[in-house]
């Protein structure tokens, strides 16, 4: 494998290892073993644990923002946000994507400043990416992706499986116009 195979098949182990056991978690050991190298050519490519996890996790969003963005196609404004939304909801589908983001969150929410800084610039493109593309006020931007990541909350507790009220609610659709009363002025 070329050294740009090899850093693509690490970070695509590390991914599933950190999707599922997080930043303190997974084990690089494990990693290198999967990828069939050394534990010490995994550090070589990404120097430490926490650059690995924090590739991994800005590859989820950049993952993210590139599939709503080619859905978007050419267009603008509230036919953008609903190809974009499309597409969202599919990706959700892709578990190793939707618990990166978490864990990335999660880790940063934890108080460690080197992942939030990280993760809020992944954040940050991701936001840039939706809101340069739609061409739409920042509070619709914001409930867009507030709304994106209930999606993210509903899909990590596999609410589908659960038959309950709160659970059919919490996954209902948003219909065109839902928003429409939230305003600059309503909403600063």
């Amino acid at each position: 494998m070329t050294g740009r195979e090899r850093r693509e098949q690490i970070l695509g182990i590390a991914e599933e290892e950190f999707a599922t056991a997080g930043l303190y978690g997974a084990s690089t050991e494990t990693i290198a073993r999967r990828a069939g190298i050394t534990q010490a050519y995994v550090f070589r490519l990404f120097g430490t644990k926490k650059q690995l996890f924090l590739a991994c996790v800005d590859a989820a969003f950049g993952r993210m923002a590139l599939a709503m963005l080619a859905a978007a196609g050419g267009s603008h404004g509230i036919e953008a946000l609903t190809a974009m939304g499309q597409e969202y909801n599919e990706m959700l589908a892709d578990r190793t994507t939707l618990l990166l983001q978490l864990q990335g969150t999660a880790a940063a929410a934890a108080g460690d400043g080197e992942v939030r800084d990280a993760v809020r610039a992944s954040f940050a493109r991701l936001w840039q990416a939706v809101a340069d593309t739609a061409q739409l006020d920042p509070v619709t931007i914001k409930s867009f992706l507030a709304f994106g990541m209930l999606l993210n909350t509903n899909a990590a507790l596999d609410l589908p499986q659960v038959d309950e009220a709160w659970s059919h609610q919490a996954r209902t659709r948003i219909k065109p116009g839902l928003f429409n009363h939230i305003t600059t002025e309503t909403n600063q």
